[in-house]
């Protein structure tokens, strides 16, 4: 078991600026290599912020221009902003790190938290985060007055759900009754240690993420928890949930280094 401290930054009327929240991680992450500190996971809020890892392709960055900010972390583009809790914990693993094991206990705290709150959740094979699934596809409603059987995001590439009316929109997943994401994640390890992390949504106004193809996904959509449960949720509520089960998952895993297969010639 090893130590692991929660540092509150700001919420709300003190949410934190994307840029100033960037700095703070790569500050601790430093300490944390050098054994300054022990494993911290920053939690706070975002004002309204467009972010794209590594892979984003230009095709999913939003039409109007909407400033994007572009970060080291994996994945594509996201949205951060008020309603949102975002977690950056960061840890050091042992080497030779296992970035797909650190993610999966990420996911593990998330599904967690949703499952206090009463929304079941689960992964989708392929795609990181954590997912509300949807209707089996013969059970969903058409879209646009066409069958399932002809919907344009499944065999057209360049099919854009952006151009395409509401009846596409990441926002309106739930009621086609699609895969949603309630909790996207993207991260990075520099140096065997944790840096960027995750953002569950837990009340907030996701026709942000029509501008964008969110995590370059364009046949799901994304939900939040008051969505979910047809009431409203804060992030005061929320926040002690996450810390006690990111604290049972992240402070009691056994870590292990990946194990590396040795051909012998």
């Amino acid at each position: 078991m090893s130590e692991l401290r929660f540092v509150r930054m700001g919420f709300g009327a003190d949410a934190v600026e994307y840029q100033e929240a960037w700095d703070e991680q790569r500050r601790v992450h430093t300490a944390r290599f050098q054994d300054e500190i022990p494993d911290t996971c920053l939690l706070l809020e975002h004002p309204p912020v467009y972010t794209a890892g590594r892979r984003t392709a230009d095709s999913e960055r939003p039409l109007d221009g909407t400033p994007v900010v572009d970060v080291d972390r994996g994945g594509k583009i996201t949205w951060h902003g008020p309603g949102q809790l975002v977690g950056y914990p960061i840890q050091k693993l042992p080497r030779p790190v296992d970035v797909v094991a650190h993610l999966r206990r990420l996911e593990d705290a998330m599904i967690r938290v949703c499952a206090e709150f009463g929304v079941g959740t689960s992964r989708v094979e392929g795609r990181a985060g954590v997912w509300v699934l949807g209707d089996p596809v013969s059970e969903r409603p058409s879209l646009g007055g066409l069958s399932l059987d002809f919907d344009p995001r499944l065999a057209d590439e360049e099919f854009d759900p952006r151009l395409n009316g509401p009846e596409y929109a990441p926002s309106n997943a739930g009621q086609r009754r699609e895969d949603r994401k309630i909790c996207a994640m993207g991260i990075r390890v520099a140096k065997g240690v944790t840096m960027h992390g995750f953002a569950l949504n837990v009340n907030p106004d996701t026709s942000s993420f029509d501008k964008i193809i969110p995590c370059g996904i364009r046949d799901a959509g994304v939900t939040s928890l008051a969505h979910e449960l047809g009431r409203d949720l804060t992030i005061a509520e929320v926040l002690p949930v996450a810390e006690r089960h990111l604290r049972d998952v992240l402070a009691n895993a056994e870590l292990r280094p990946r194990e590396v297969e040795r051909v012998v010639v």
